[in-house]
């Protein structure tokens, strides 16, 4: 079976995304279980240079560097393009559609986040009492 790739943003001009690795499970609230796609977990920063990230989730801040790749990744969309029927000539059966793959994006870079995360949450003030 032949699939064919078709890319047409350019090689220049793809759009440059990146894999975001965490140490541990990412748990989801049984409220939005049905609700996984476009869910916002949190808050992704740069703030200084181009090699360190931040990441805010909740209470909780992680810091990481961006690391290349050692071979990029491209991100695919599926389309299945329907068609009249052919002949497909390796096993004489009747397709009426055949497949093919889009270039959304390419992964060059990941983002890790490997050191433990850290508390957002500042003491509360000491009471002060009154006379």
């Amino acid at each position: 079976m032949e699939i064919k790739l078709k890319c047409s943003c350019g090689e220049s001009s793809c759009l440059e995304w990146a894999i975001i690795e965490l140490q541990g499970v990412v748990e989801v609230q049984p409220a939005f279980q049905d609700r996984m796609q476009n869910l916002q977990i949190g808050l992704l920063c740069r703030p200084s240079s181009q090699e360190s990230y931040t990441f805010t989730v909740g209470y909780h801040e992680l810091s990481g560097s961006k690391i290349p790749l050692k071979k990029p990744l491209l991100v695919l969309k599926k389309k299945i393009i329907k068609s009249d029927m052919e002949i497909d000539q390796d096993d004489d059966s009747l397709n009426s559609s055949r497949v093919e793959l889009e270039v959304t994006g390419i992964i060059r870079h990941r983002i890790l986040f490997k050191t433990r995360p850290k508390a957002l949450i500042s003491e509360p003030q000491p009471a002060v009492k009154r006379k």
